[in-house]
């Protein structure tokens, strides 16, 4: 079970810090729509727009690709260990 947990901490690791680079800059489909209809012009930000994860990236990092590859890897990691919290708060004890 270990050896599973390392290979897929070291694949999503992979994924998220160099896979990302080549991730699409175009808008997705809900995006596209809504800047086909008009209502994309209406929007306004998030409450979280500045927050230093906004928009895939890194604030701070000029780089773009290293920058998203940051936020990948940040993300993985901050998922990685709320999950592992969790599962260690509900385990069974013997």
């Amino acid at each position: 079970m270990k050896r599973i947990l390392i290979i897929g901490g070291l694949v999503a690791v992979v994924l998220a810090a160099l896979v990302s680079f080549y991730a699409s800059s175009h808008p997705d489909g809900l995006e596209r729509v809504a800047g086909d209809y008009g209502i994309l012009d209406t929007a306004q930000d998030s409450a979280t727009s500045t927050s230093p994860l906004a928009d895939y990236s890194v604030s701070g990092v000029a780089n773009d690709r290293l920058s998203g590859g940051a936020a990948g890897l940040l993300g993985v990691v901050v998922t990685a260990g709320a999950a592992f919290g969790l599962f260690y708060a509900v385990r069974r004890r013997s």
